[in-house]
């Protein structure tokens, strides 16, 4: 590793080096806003492998070819004066929200005044302010946050996913699944990790992209599709056609080299801020239990949801499907 680090550690500081410092994964990640107080690190203590060259990090999606954002004047937030009513009900931008996860916390009622029903994602005291509560962890709720249009204030409890990455992330070598992911601090169950980023592109796009790789299969892994709210009867034309997918292979931040287990410490949840966007909905990490500081982030490639376990029965599917190297109890011994 001493090697491919040198000319960062002893050269990229020269005048006429710009080419080489953009090129640089070391210096991509210190241009994160957040890099001062929760920085991303890269470390190989197990062999001489290097990142991918043609790999570069970013803390933000960027929009593909053909992917169109909604236009600023039809984009609407709240009109809510103080974060503490960004919790309930008359929060327009939990419009969306299922009342079964309010989590049973009831409602707050003031005499004269309309009940108030507790309804966003998160936690809102204490230890635990800021992390999702119980029955969203163990459910597929979609997160409805506020956002940049809304009058609330920077610091709104709502805004969780929007603030971003609150702990520090290192990349890392392991024995035998190549690159992958842990933190250098505990973090706790429910807590925001990061996001899963990279460009936004087209289905027809995804799918072009999926043909020219080598192996299909391992593109897939790279590519997530926004489909959380695609639905065939409705109003919203980007919501009715195939639904756009993010492509984190050479584009993305730390979160890419996360990798499977089948039984995961993180799992991956839809985030919209504003309604209008849901096409363009975020893709959050957050932990489904405590996680001791230095032990390997990761998350269910398939979330359970395919047919590989009974795949896994016949030998001749076998023969074709991935073999699953969590090593968990609870490894169904094949990916797909």
């Amino acid at each position: 590793m001493e090697k491919a680090t040198r000319l960062h550690f002893y050269h990229h500081g020269d005048p006429g080096r710009q080419d080489e410092k953009k090129a640089c994964h070391f210096c991509q990640i210190r241009s994160f806003a957040t890099h001062s107080l929760f920085p991303v690190t890269i470390v190989n203590t197990e062999d001489d492998a290097v990142l991918d060259p043609h790999f570069r990090f970013t803390d933000s999606s960027i929009l593909g070819k053909g992917v169109e954002p909604t236009k600023k004047e039809f984009l609407t937030g709240c009109e809510c004066i103080d974060g503490e009513d960004c919790r309930y009900d008359a929060c327009n931008c939990l419009q969306d929200v299922e009342d079964e996860s309010s989590e049973g916390e009831g409602s707050d009622e003031t005499p004269g005044e309309r009940p108030r029903k507790r309804v966003y994602a998160y936690h809102s005291h204490g230890a635990r302010a800021d992390h999702l509560r119980s029955k969203y962890l163990a459910s597929r709720h979609p997160i409805y946050e506020c956002h940049e249009s809304c009058a609330c204030p920077p610091d709104c409890p709502n805004r969780v996913v929007e603030r971003g990455r609150m702990v520090p992330l290192q990349v890392f070598r392991t024995a035998n699944r190549g690159w992958g992911v842990r933190s250098t601090v505990e973090i706790k169950e429910g807590q925001f990790v990061d996001k899963y980023m990279g460009e936004v592109i087209t289905a027809r796009e995804a799918n072009s992209r999926r043909a020219k790789s080598h192996i299909a299969q391992r593109k897939d892994v790279y590519l997530f599709a926004l489909d959380k709210f695609s639905d065939p009867d409705s109003y919203d034309d980007r919501l009715r056609g195939p639904p756009l997918e993010v492509d984190g292979e050479f584009l993305s931040g730390p979160t890419r080299f996360v990798n499977h287990s089948c039984d995961p410490n993180l799992r991956i949840f839809a985030r919209v801020g504003d309604h209008a966007d849901k096409h363009l909905h975020d893709l959050a990490f957050f932990a489904v239990r405590d996680i001791p500081r230095g032990e390997e982030l990761t998350f269910d490639y398939v979330d359970g949801i395919d047919d590989s376990e009974n795949d896994a029965l016949d030998p001749e599917k076998q023969k074709d499907m991935t073999r699953c190297l969590c090593g968990s109890k609870k490894c169904r011994g094949y990916l797909w």
